[in-house]
C-alpha cells in the first residue's frame, strides 16, 4: 500500500473539524471544476466556429489546386490531360483562368477579380448553391456571376440588358500606346446571378464562362491559369499529392483547401492560442485557493503530522501525503468539470440551447483533443501547485 496516498484520501474525502477548512476546499475545488468546465467550452465553440467559418470557403475552394510554379499561366495540353485521368484519387477537374480586371458600369470603376471556368466546375465546387439572386452562367455565353458586394458598389442588379458592364483588362505588350483603346482587351458581359458567402469573396470575385476570359486575355485553347480537383470520397490527399507531383514535377504548386485559406487559418489559430492562454491564467488563479486550501489543511493538522512524525514517518512522506491531497484534488475537479462541459457541449449540439440568431445555433464541435489538452493542463498545473503547498512542511513546523 501506498501510505502517502492512502492518508491523503483520507484527508481529501473526510470533513475537518474546522467548518471554515471545509469551505475553503469547496471553493478550491469548485473553482478548478469551474474553470476546467469554461476551458473545455471554449475551446469548443472555437472549434465549431472553425468549422462554420470554413464551411463557407468549402463552396468554392477545390480539395487541391494546382498553381504554375512560373508565371501566371500554362499550356495544358492532351498529353498532360491523359496523365492527370489516370490519376486513381481524382473525380473531377476544372481548368480556370483567374486575373485582375476592371469592371465598369455607367460611370462607376471598379477592380475586382474574373474567374473563367468551365463546365465542370460545378462538380468541383458548389458554387452555384450560394447564388442567392438570378442563376449561373450558361456556356459559351457573355453571361457572368459576381458578388453581392460588386453588385453594391457599382449599382447594378442582373438581367439588365439594357445597361451591360464591361469588363477591361490591359493588353500585354512593350512600347507607348497610340491611343487607350489600344491598351486595353474589353467585353460586354451581362450579370445573370449574385452570390453570397463571405465579404471578402463578395467584393473580390466575378464568374464567366472560361471560352470568354480566354477571348478577354487572348489566351489560346490550352493555355490556362490553374486546375481545381475534387477527390473522390476515400482518397487520401497525402497520396494524391504525392501522385501529382510525380506525374508533373516541378510544373505546380500543389496546394489543399487548409494552404489556399492559409491567412483565415492563422488568425482562428491565433484567436484559439489567445483563448487557451486566457483561460489557462484563470485556472492558474483558482489554483491559487487549492495552495491556500493545502496550507490550512497542513496548519488543521499539525497534531496529526506530530503523532507521525513521533511514529516514525519521515517530513518527505509527510510532504508526499498533502501532494497528494493537492494533486487528487485537482484531478478529481478537473475531471468533474471537463464532464460537465462535455454535457453542456453534448446538450448544444442536440437542443440548440444557445441561438446567434432565431434560425442559427451557436456552433460547437465535440474534439475529444480538447478533452486531453484540458485534462494535461489541469493535471499540469495542479502538480506545480501542490508541490508548492506541500513545501511548506518542515520538521520545525512538524514539532513545533
Amino acid at each position: 500500500m501506498n501510505f502517502p496516498l492512502y492518508i491523503a484520501k483520507r484527508y481529501l474525502f473526510s470533513k475537518s473539524s474546522n467548518n471554515a477548512i471545509n469551505i475553503m476546499t469547496l471553493i478550491a475545488s469548485g473553482g478548478v471544476v469551474i474553470a476546467s468546465a469554461a476551458l473545455f467550452i471554449v475551446l469548443s465553440v472555437f472549434a465549431g466556429l472553425k468549422d462554420f467559418s470554413l464551411q463557407f470557403s468549402s463552396f468554392v475552394d477545390p480539395d487541391l489546386k494546382l498553381i504554375p510554379t512560373e508565371g501566371k499561366s500554362f499550356l495544358f495540353s492532351e498529353e498532360d490531360m491523359s496523365k492527370l485521368n489516370a490519376l486513381n484519387g481524382i473525380a473531377s477537374y476544372s481548368k480556370i483562368i483567374e486575373e485582375r480586371i476592371i469592371i465598369k458600369s455607367e460611370n462607376k470603376n471598379l477592380l475586382a477579380t474574373l474567374k473563367g471556368v468551365d463546365l465542370n466546375y460545378l462538380k468541383v465546387t458548389n458554387i452555384d448553391s450560394m447564388v442567392t439572386k438570378g442563376n449561373w452562367i450558361s456556356p459559351e455565353s457573355n453571361d457572368v456571376v459576381s458578388g453581392w458586394g460588386i453588385s453594391n458598389n457599382l449599382s447594378f442588379g442582373i438581367f439588365n440588358y439594357l445597361k451591360p458592364l464591361s469588363l477591361y483588362v490591359p493588353k500585354p505588350g512593350k512600347g507607348q500606346p497610340s491611343s487607350l483603346k489600344s491598351m486595353y482587351n474589353s467585353v460586354y458581359v451581362n450579370n445573370v446571378g449574385l452570390f453570397d458567402i463571405n465579404e471578402e469573396l463578395n467584393n473580390e470575385y466575378i464568374f464567366a464562362d472560361i471560352s470568354l476570359a480566354r477571348n478577354l486575355l487572348n489566351y489560346n485553347d490550352s493555355q490556362i491559369s490553374s486546375l481545381e480537383l475534387k477527390l473522390k470520397p476515400n482518397a487520401d490527399e497525402s497520396e494524391t499529392k504525392e501522385q501529382l507531383e510525380n506525374a508533373f514535377e516541378n510544373r505546380f504548386i500543389i496546394k489543399n483547401r487548409e494552404q489556399l485559406n492559409d491567412a483565415l487559418f492563422k488568425m482562428l489559430n491565433t484567436e484559439n492560442l489567445a483563448i487557451y492562454l486566457i483561460f489557462t491564467l484563470v485556472i492558474i488563479i483558482a489554483l491559487f485557493n487549492v495552495i491556500g486550501a493545502i496550507i490550512m489543511m497542513i496548519l488543521d493538522k499539525k497534531k496529526s503530522l506530530n503523532t507521525l512524525f513521533n511514529l516514525g514517518t519521515e517530513p518527505k512522506t509527510i510532504k508526499s501525503i498533502f501532494f497528494w491531497q493537492g494533486s487528487l484534488m485537482t484531478v478529481v475537479s478537473g475531471v468533474i468539470g471537463v464532464a460537465i462541459g462535455l454535457l453542456i457541449v453534448f446538450l448544444q449540439q442536440s437542443y440548440d440551447l444557445v441561438m446567434l440568431t432565431p434560425e442559427l445555433p451557436y456552433p460547437v464541435r465535440l474534439n475529444f483533443i480538447n478533452v486531453f489538452i484540458v485534462l494535461a493542463t489541469i493535471f499540469a498545473l495542479g502538480i506545480i501547485a501542490s508541490r508548492i503547498a506541500s513545501q511548506r512542511i518542515t520538521r520545525q513546523l512538524i514539532q513545533s
